[in-house]
Parts: structure tokens; C-alpha cells; sequence
């Protein structure tokens, strides 16, 4: 096995070219991690975070709704807030 390093930018064209390589051989999907070699997927999600966000990055994946993210964490927060006043209320039935 090499030891060769990818860089943040290298990633980044390992992602297109792998993408590129798909769409010529008539396949219509992204890459996956099992397109590629165990220690580039290891750069790519050490420099670009989960594989999804690392598609996006590489301007290969449109960007997730972010909406509907902070809808999510919207609802995260209630729930948190929820869960504090039912322990404050259970300790003071006590």
C-alpha cells in the first residue's frame, strides 16, 4: 500500500473524476465508497466530513434543504427544553 497523502484539493478531484468515470461507463449514480480504494475514502471523509457532505463538496450532490435542517433543530431544542422541565418538576413532587 502507498503512503501517498491527499490533500483537501486532491479529494475533491478523486470525487469529480470517480463521478466523471461513472457517467462515461452509463451508470447515472454518485460515487460510493466501495468505488473506492480504502485509503482514499479515509482522506476524503477526514478532509470532507461524512460522505454525503464530501459529495456536496465536491459539487457533485446538490446541497441538502437546510430548512428542513433547522426544522430539525428546532425540534431538538423543544424536546431538550421539554425533557429539563419534566426533571425540575420531578424534583419538586419530591
Amino acid at each position: 500500500m502507498s503512503d501517498k497523502k491527499y490533500p483537501k484539493e486532491d479529494c475533491i478531484t478523486l470525487l469529480k473524476n470517480k463521478y466523471q468515470e461513472l457517467q462515461t461507463n452509463g451508470l447515472s449514480r454518485y460515487p460510493q465508497r466501495s468505488d473506492c480504494e480504502a485509503r482514499e475514502v479515509v482522506a476524503i471523509k477526514a478532509f470532507l466530513g461524512p460522505w454525503p457532505r464530501a459529495l456536496e463538496q465536491a459539487g457533485i450532490k446538490p446541497p441538502r434543504d437546510d430548512d428542513r435542517l433547522e426544522r430539525n433543530r428546532e425540534k431538538r431544542a423543544r424536546a431538550k427544553k421539554a425533557r429539563i422541565e419534566a426533571i425540575k418538576n420531578a424534583k419538586q413532587d419530591k
